[in-house]
């Protein structure tokens, strides 16, 4: 992740489920998921945030198509069976880390 965030290594996971979570309600493309990062405090470059998409594509979390509107083309992503299933284990785990932590 570019930009200044501090600790990018560890809140990669988090962006990525931002990612997943959106792409669940309705298809996101990678400015809107900028923007909408960058109002819960991640500075994400283009140059960042459209290889984590490409890659989460790749690895079958993400399907992905083009639409033109223009001369503008934009790519969208949606979430698959296989997101939609990593993100439930994720939303268990953090749910575990959360009660976790309130314990200190």
């Amino acid at each position: 992740m570019a930009g200044k965030m501090e600790h990018h290594d560890l809140l990669s996971g988090l962006v990525r489920l931002h990612v997943l979570h959106h792409a669940a309600e309705h298809p996101v493309y990678g400015q809107w998921m900028i923007d909408e990062l960058a109002r819960h405090g991640y500075r994400l470059s283009p140059g960042t945030l459209y290889p984590m998409l490409a890659k989460m594509a790749r690895d079958g979390y993400l399907s992905s198509h083009s639409e033109r509107e223009g001369r503008t083309t934009r790519k969208f992503y949606t979430i698959t069976e296989k997101g939609r299933e990593g993100l439930a284990v994720a939303r268990g785990r953090l749910r575990e880390l959360i009660s976790e932590a309130g314990k200190e």
